[in-house]
């Protein structure tokens, strides 16, 4: 290949990688819009597919557009690795995986036949619902809720280890006070109610019988109401304190707004407004 031919070739990845990767164009926005309303448009049809009398009486319409779709996906998964200089960041990263779970269930009906094949068809194309997970990549705030729940993590963990104690303690009493005859036959048993009461689901196959053991039911029904409130409340915490740092003007913290634009050499994001280099390998970044 000539210096000229890989200049041009160079060229064409770049631009791909800008309309692909790149939410800050007007060609970028009108390809995430397509993208977006494409994925909305397939989990319509898996979901009406899924109907009975609607599946079988438009199974060839159901098929074609599913063709359509696939092709369009199949393609953008192609251009996203073609656009990068190590595809191997891309095709390994979350949304890589989940971009190839949204595209391959249709060819891989290929490969199956025999008896079973309506089933094995049925479920590999019931993937498509990872589709769902493509959406993500697209709405800002995702990225601030996964951070507020990642730092709540180790309090959500010591008031789960909290909850999981008192289950124990409070399923071993009720095996005591209520006894197999009641439907309380063991201790796991016992527990396993003790969680479902707690968490007000109440599935109504185990309930006390004994004035005492309803007295202990009616407890844990109301520490349920607090539990519930508790992780909510610590997520929303994290999640106002981030805020907060995000709403700081820049002069009065160090904090530094992070643009949408990715590294076409290592595929790195989230980079520093204003900046023209990649943070990771130095590479120039799109303008």
């Amino acid at each position: 290949m000539s210096k000229d031919d890989k200049h041009i070739s160079s060229k064409w990845r770049r631009k791909i990688h800008e309309v692909i990767y790149e939410a800050d164009t007007s060609a970028g926005k009108l390809f995430d819009i397509v993208l977006l309303v494409i994925i909305i448009i397939s989990l319509v049809l898996v979901m009406v597919e899924s109907v009975p009398n609607l599946g079988a009486k438009y199974a060839e319409e159901f098929i074609l557009a599913e063709w359509i779709i696939t092709i369009f996906f199949t393609i953008e998964y192609a251009l996203r690795i073609i656009s990068i200089n190590k595809p191997a960041k891309y095709i390994f990263s979350f949304f890589g995986i989940i971009d190839l779970l949204s595209t391959i269930p249709l060819y891989l009906t290929f490969f199956f036949g025999g008896l079973n094949a309506l089933l094995a068809v049925r479920s590999l194309r019931l993937l498509r619902i990872f589709r769902i997970l493509k959406i993500t990549r697209y709405i800002g705030e995702a990225d601030k809720l996964t951070k507020a729940i990642k730092s709540s993590g180790p309090k959500i963990a010591v008031f789960l280890f909290a909850v999981l104690v008192v289950s124990i303690i409070m399923g071993t009493v009720m095996y005591l006070v209520e006894g197999p005859e009641s439907g309380f036959v063991s201790i796991p048993a016992s527990i396993y109610w003790c969680i479902v009461t707690l968490t007000t689901v109440g599935f109504g196959d185990i309930a006390p019988v004994t004035p005492f053991g309803q007295f202990l039911a009616t407890i844990i029904m109301i520490m349920g109401y607090g539990i519930i409130a508790v992780p909510t409340g610590i997520v929303s915490a994290e999640y106002s304190q981030g805020k907060k740092k995000e709403d700081t003007p820049p002069e009065a913290t160090n904090y530094h707004h992070v643009n949408t634009q990715t590294c076409q050499n290592c595929h790195s994001a989230k980079h520093q407004d204003g900046s023209h280099f990649c943070h990771n390998c130095g590479n120039p970044l799109d303008d």
